[in-house]
């Protein structure tokens, strides 16, 4: 029969916190690293099995803890865990003491431990485990006889009524699924995987920790407040690593504004190079810096390591759960490349009572130590509230818990509330959960030399970070990045890439768009165009053509010189109207002439002034009155001429309407129809002004300008200049027909002159201004090539027709002297040898021709 062992704890009463770093010490030395091995404390004593502790009490409670860690390939358990293994286990027996020196928890009853290593594996572990259920079996030994022929005897194993743990969650896992069978309450002091939470398939287990569920939430908070928005993952294979990634990348999904860049598992039986192998995996992704780590410490190790050996101190930006916290294991020898790393533990203080060995001794309290005194004390407040309930004023163990039920048990503990060891509260959810509380801890090296954990901030379903308090490798005191992109600038938007959507290319806004948000650009208002930095749109300015531009100087400068010209022409008339040359030139159409010609040179002021509705109307009124003054006077005079030299071909009659009066009203009924247009437009389209933004919207948005101007379009131009056109052209006619005319023959000949030259100005006028109408100067040069047009055309006219009376008159008065009159009858031999001489025309030069006829007036002048 093979027996298990007891280790010697007979010292362990005198002095608690000591013999076990003694026990832990001689185990060591007795115990190599290989399996359960058998240990003769006896030369005559049959061999017994290590690797388990066992403490007598009335009430038993099981414990699991990782004395060894997990060995190399081929054996379960490798080398002593002084931390995680020695000192959790000696928080068990230290608070079990205590709960039994305690008068008022558990009164008058004992608690004994049944403690065994698990190696830090879960498949040795579950085998281990299998001694707290032993006492639940039955043992048929019916079959079986002792040598002498009795029946033999079965030592009766010892009854658990709960597990203290276990550490690794993959562990508690495993173990979870046997003692549900059972009816055995566990609570764990580290386990923090996600899926212990499910109550319908681990409904005997709870814990004093916090899940990974809640810590991966913290991990969230950490990366969101660290504005990370590309990080990698990675875990070790087994329940607490895969569930803690998984868990974080399911917050990630639901929150969205963090993508996972790659996500990472270490295998339980790592290959050589494994690691190396890892770190050039997290390398393809470089701007994931961030990496969030759910591994057990030996593995945390490991990758610091190959991440050392790689180069690559500085780089990583670790984000450490709960498994590597504030332990010094991970990163002896590997300071430089662990700088910088951000770790999260639930919270929690050292307990009184655990002292240290010496003076100069470097022993520090392992950061679960809290946790398992409060497991041990939980399951014992639990016990105090059944012994109450149904040993009520019994002394000790009453009958009715001789046999403890185990689900009246659970719901027990379910219902504890206590102060822990470290003054924290100790209570548990419907699923068995502890609340969330974590401390967050950065490994800062001070001076470059001396390394250690800081805490930085707190968790309590909400973070609370003190980013001034944070140190990085490079002395840099602003945060570090882990982006897929950089953040687009003010008027870019994101163009996010496909399946990934925190790797996006940032597009500037063109044209007259703006962003309208982070992913979109959309156009501003027609009479609006984007701000400097394209957040927004602004009114685009509004512009007219200024009196100080070049395009409006030269223009003005025309008109001036005309309107003094044309004043001074009119005066000189009206101061000399009744001598020969101002009566023989016609003084009522000469002043209507004037009149148009001085209209001519003041529309250039009209159209130059700020249009506004009066501005607009009289632009309408005056913008082709005086072409129509100007060309309904010399299609008059023209016309004059015309009819008095063909009906002198056919008789001696005078013609009708050849008077001055017959004149005038002839002239102002041409007039009227202009007047009457202008009329009709008013009452159609009543004049006002627009802000043309088409005219100069340029491509670039910052050179667009809004154009004030009036409701004037191009067609309703021509239809105001179509009448004077059609009028100048018809008096163009008439001159080519009296082009035979004597030449001092009441001024065909220089009206002649006028209409070609003026049809000259307004055939290169037509084909500027229309030809510009998509430029962006297209307002300047219109108006200019208008203005200018106009002034000219009334230029040519005052020039030819009045120019030299004026001069005569000023310089060369004895030739302004009555002529002899002549009767229509000379008029129509002057007309009939004009015709005759025209036909010798070809035979003889122009000037005897002239000459000739010259002579022939004056002959028959009267």
């Amino acid at each position: 029969m093979i027996m298990e062992p007891q280790w010697n704890l007979a010292a362990y009463h005198r002095c608690p916190s000591v013999i076990f770093l003694l026990v832990a010490t001689s185990y060591t030395w007795l115990l190599p690293v290989t399996s359960p091995q058998r240990i003769p404390t006896d030369p005559q004593a049959a061999p017994e099995y290590a690797h388990s502790i066992r403490l007598d009490g009335d009430i038993i409670l099981g414990g699991l803890f990782p004395v060894h860690s997990r060995g190399d390939r081929g054996t379960p358990c490798g080398e002593l865990k002084k931390e995680k293994g020695i000192h959790r286990l000696e928080a068990m027996m230290f608070a079990i003491d205590l709960i039994n020196k305690d008068p008022e928890l558990l009164p008058n009853i004992t608690l004994g431990a049944r403690i065994l290593d698990t190696c830090s594996r879960d498949t040795y572990a579950l085998e281990q485990s299998l001694t707290f259920v032993q006492a639940l079996i039955e043992r048929d030994g019916s079959d079986v006889r002792c040598a002498n022929g009795d029946p033999p005897i079965f030592t009766k194993p010892d009854k658990i009524v709960g597990v203290i743990g276990a550490a690794a969650s993959s562990v508690s896992i495993m173990v979870a699924n046997i003692l549900r069978l059972f009816k055995i309450p566990q609570i764990s002091y580290a386990s923090t995987a996600p899926e212990l939470s499910d109550n319908t398939r681990y409904d005997f287990f709870s814990r004093v920790v916090p899940p990974d569920s809640y810590q991966a939430q913290a991990m969230m908070d950490i990366v969101t407040a660290m504005e990370w928005n590309y990080v990698s993952t990675l875990a070790s294979e087994g329940n607490y690593g895969e569930s803690g990634v998984e868990a974080f990348i399911q917050i990630s999904r639901e929150t969205g504004g963090v993508c996972i860049a790659q996500s990472l598992k270490i295998p339980r039986e790592p290959r050589p190079g494994e690691f190396d192998k890892i770190i050039r995996r997290l390398l393809e992704t470089s701007n994931a810096r961030a990496i969030i780590m759910f591994a057990n410490e030996d593995d945390i190790r490991r990758v610091l390591d190959a991440a050392k050996r790689n180069n690559q101190t500085g780089h990583f930006l670790w984000v450490g759960s709960d498994s590597w916290g504030s332990k010094i294991s991970p990163v002896i020898g590997q300071e430089r490349v662990a700088e910088g790393a951000i770790t999260i533990l639930p919270k929690r203080a050292s307990v009184d009572g655990l002292e240290k060995v010496g003076r100069d001794s470097s022993y520090e309290q392992e950061g679960k130590v809290q946790f398992v005194m409060d497991a041990v004390y939980a399951m014992a407040h639990a016990l105090h509230r059944m012994h109450r309930e149904l040993c009520y004023g019994y002394p000790g163990l009453c009958p009715r818990m001789a046999n403890i039920d185990g689900k009246e048990l659970l719901s027990h503990i379910r219902a504890v509330s206590f102060n822990g060891s470290a003054g924290t509260p100790v209570v548990f959810n419907e699923n068995g959960d502890a609340p969330g509380r974590y401390d967050i801890f950065q490994y800062q090296i001070t001076n470059r030399s001396t390394a250690e954990y800081r805490v930085i901030g707190s968790w309590t379903n909400k973070l609370h970070l003190k980013v001034e308090a944070m140190r990085w490798r490079t002395g840099d005191p602003s945060l570090p990045a882990s982006v897929c992109s950089i953040p687009c600038r003010a008027g870019e938007r994101k163009k996010v890439v496909k399946g990934v959507p925190c790797c996006w290319h940032c597009e500037r806004c063109e044209g007259y768009h703006y962003q309208a948000s982070e992913f979109t650009c959309e156009l501003c208002p027609y009479e609006m165009r984007p701000d400097s930095n394209r957040t927004g749109c602004v009114p685009i300015p509004i512009i007219k053509l200024e009196w100080h531009s070049p395009w409006a100087i030269f223009p003005v400068f025309i008109s001036m010189l005309g309107i003094i010209a044309t004043s001074f022409v009119i005066v000189t008339f009206v101061r000399y109207n009744d001598t020969p040359i101002v009566r023989a030139s016609g003084r009522e159409m000469s002043y209507v002439l004037l009149t148009g010609i001085f209209l001519c040179y003041a529309i250039t002021f009209l159209m130059i002034a700020t249009p506004d509705v009066g501005v607009c109307s009289f632009r309408r009124i005056f913008l082709g009155l005086g072409m129509c003054f100007s060309y309904a006077a010399l299609l008059t005079k023209t016309n004059r001429i015309h009819r008095i030299f063909e009906q002198g071909k056919k008789s001696v009659t005078a013609p009708r309407f050849i008077s001055p009066a017959s004149q005038l009203v002839i002239t102002f009924s041409l007039i009227s129809v202009q007047l009457l247009g202008v009329f009709v437009w008013f009452a159609v389209d009543p004049p006002h002004t627009v802000v043309d933004y088409g005219e100069q919207r340029t491509q670039d948005p910052m050179s667009a300008r809004g154009v004030l101007k009036c409701d004037i379009s191009d067609l309703s131009l021509i239809c105001s200049l179509g009448y004077s056109i059609l009028l100048m052209v018809t008096c163009t006619v008439y001159a080519i027909k009296t082009r035979g005319v004597p030449e001092t023959f009441n001024e065909a000949k220089p009206i002649g002159f006028t209409m070609y030259t003026t049809c000259i100005i307004w055939l290169a006028f037509i084909p500027i201004f229309f030809g510009t109408s998509q430029s962006a100067e297209r307002m300047y040069i219109q108006t200019t090539t208008l203005t200018i047009s106009l002034s000219l055309s009334a230029s040519v006219s005052l020039g030819m027709l009045y120019m030299p009376k004026v001069y005569i008159i000023l310089f060369h008065p004895e030739q302004n002297v009555p002529k002899r009159k002549r009767s229509f009858k000379a008029i129509v031999t002057a007309a009939t040898m004009s015709g005759k001489l025209t036909q010798k025309g070809g035979d003889r030069p122009n000037g005897e021709v002239k000459t000739e006829l010259c002579e022939s007036m004056e002959t028959n002048s009267e």
